[in-house]
């Protein structure tokens, strides 16, 4: 199994679980459970793979991906209940599903040789947030990426370290090091509660 995979499995993991748990809070039925974990899991990677004309996508020609997330959907569902007393869990999630398709994406953007900074961005930021937003809009949430979380903001400051170390760092360190960055920005703005400025917000007066 490639780092790549590896990457891959563990993002696919984190999000279907995160859709799952969100899928269930809503109140949702076992399918719609189901689906909310697999378009969390893979409908950024869909999204990517059509922008750059990979077609069919490569969610539907290696089914791998959808059957992690229908499993781990199983395993939550059994589960929930002992899950649910972590606080912050689905959060938790989130930070490292979007630090491993981060990381995947932009790998990605070197392997078909688009050898460009905004390429690299774009596809390692579609690949991390496509999903929660398609899942975001199905259960009528304004998107994280829309609000004032540090959240698309982590996975572009990821993909920028992946691009600029990529030359000099051997095997797979770029790709160890846009995961750490994404996941360790986005859980430091979780636990020190620091959010990007709301324009037209006013500071309460004391």
């Amino acid at each position: 199994m490639s780092v790549l995979n590896l990457f891959e499995i563990i993002g696919t993991v984190a999000f279907a679980a995160a859709g799952a748990l969100i899928g269930i809070e809503k109140k949702l039925d076992v399918f719609g459970v189901f689906m909310l974990a697999l378009t969390t899991a893979v409908g950024g990677g869909i999204v990517r793979d059509m922008l750059i004309g990979v077609t069919p996508p490569t969610a539907f020609v290696f089914p791998l991906f959808t059957i992690i997330s229908l499993i781990t959907a199983i395993v939550v569902c059994v589960g929930y209940q002992w899950i649910s007393k972590f606080n912050n869990i689905i959060l938790i999630c989130d930070a490292v599903g979007l630090g491993a398709f981060t990381a995947a994406g932009a790998n990605l953007s070197i392997t078909y040789e688009y050898h460009r900074l905004f390429i690299t961005v774009t596809m390692a930021v579609l690949s991390g947030v496509g999903g929660g937003v398609i899942r975001d809009v199905f259960v009528r949430d304004i998107p994280f990426i829309f609000q004032k979380e540090v959240y698309a903001v982590a996975s572009i400051a990821g993909a920028i370290c992946f691009f600029y170390a990529k030359p000099s760092m051997q095997g797979n360190g770029a790709m160890y090091l846009c995961f750490l960055v994404t996941v360790c920005i986005r859980m430091i703005c979780m636990r020190y509660d620091i959010h990007l400025p709301v324009i037209g917000t006013k500071s309460s007066e004391n």
